[in-house]
């Protein structure tokens, strides 16, 4: 899956989590899921488990630490899918 696909996936399951506060249309390969995008700690175990079921791929602890920003989740994707 390249990039563009995870990330067209990914979007919509970030947008779910948001607080009103923050537009959709800061949501970039950059944006840091918790600073900029506001994602409290409980909604970032949400996205995980999200991404586990779009994508049929489990997340381990130490994956979860690395999971800073969209990009990372991308890497992280492409990395579980391809193996």
């Amino acid at each position: 899956m390249t990039s563009k696909e995870i990330f067209a996936l990914l979007e919509p399951i970030i947008k779910t989590y948001l607080p009103e506060d923050v537009s959709a249309k800061e949501i970039n390969l950059d944006s840091d899921l918790t600073r900029e995008l506001n994602i409290n700690s409980a909604h970032l175990v949400d996205i995980i488990l999200d991404i586990e079921d779009v994508f049929s791929i489990e997340f381990k602890n130490e994956d979860m630490e690395k999971l800073r920003n969209v990009n990372d989740a991308i890497l992280l994707i492409q990395q579980k899918t391809s193996a």
